[in-house]
């Protein structure tokens, strides 16, 4: 057996720790061009637009679902506001009616695919699948408008903006997040001054109150418009902000 010379066991650790380096560099490359909200390796992102106009999309992001989703029109109805609905597939084929009432009320509906699962690490099949599953879905609740399309969780690497970036559609994300702190999110108060907060013109604000646990955002959805209205701002669906890009 060859004996390993202390300078070949010094060139072995090397490589060995240069090997681990590059496959951990590699591993923190790819959760940020998972995670990032501002690029992908193809086709448009969308978390923002640039404009000096004092406008902003309100997103709603999961359900349709029973718990929320008629105090929410009615907050929307009351204030004259029309968002943009990022539905899910399964829960518009469960709650066809729900659906239905969110196209009649004007509101435009995106496609948030059809079970909601991170659509990383998947088949071009298997993304084209959930995406026009759900795009079916939300025809059939009389909305005739873009669908425009945002990955659950945000998440996305090669193949989802791939398929998106053949199809003309843009990942649609959003820079204004309230949900991502706990101590913000379980009240109403703090995530209405957060979110009045952080809105700039040309924001895009993701809230999360479909389901029954979501009250405290319910219940900062008024308070929400009136103080953004305030402050001079007017309200658009994320098609019609697409639009306004200087």
């Amino acid at each position: 057996m060859e004996k390993k010379t202390p300078l070949r066991r010094r060139r072995l650790l090397i490589g060995s720790v240069a090997a681990i380096v590059v496959l951990c560099l590699g591993a923190y490359g790819t959760v940020q061009l998972m995670d990032s909200r501002t690029f992908q390796l193809f086709g448009g992102l969308t978390a923002r637009v640039e404009t000096t106009q004092k406008v902003v999309a309100l997103t709603f992001d999961d359900g349709p679902d029973p718990a929320g989703t008629d105090a929410l029109l009615a907050t929307l109805a009351r204030e004259q506001v029309h968002g943009t609905f990022f539905l899910i597939g399964s829960a518009l084929q469960r709650y066809p009616e729900l659906g239905k009432k969110i196209a009649a009320a004007g509101q435009q509906i995106g496609n948030h695919t059809y079970s909601h699962e991170r659509m990383v690490f998947r088949t071009p099949g298997y993304v084209a699948d959930k995406i026009t599953r759900t795009d079916a879905l939300i025809r059939q609740t009389g909305y005739r408008g873009e669908i425009d399309f945002r990955p659950p969780n945000g998440k996305k690497l090669v193949v989802l903006p791939w398929y998106l970036a053949q199809h003309n559609r843009r990942t649609i994300m959003w820079d204004v997040e309230p949900i991502s702190y706990p101590e913000i999110d379980r009240s109403a108060a703090a995530t209405t001054a957060y979110t009045v907060s952080h809105v700039r013109p040309g924001s895009i604000v993701i809230l999360h109150g479909m389901y029954a646990s979501r009250q405290p955002t319910r219940d900062a959805l008024g308070p929400i418009i009136d103080q953004l209205r305030g402050r001079g701002y007017r309200f658009v669906t994320v098609t019609e902000l697409l639009q306004l890009s200087t």
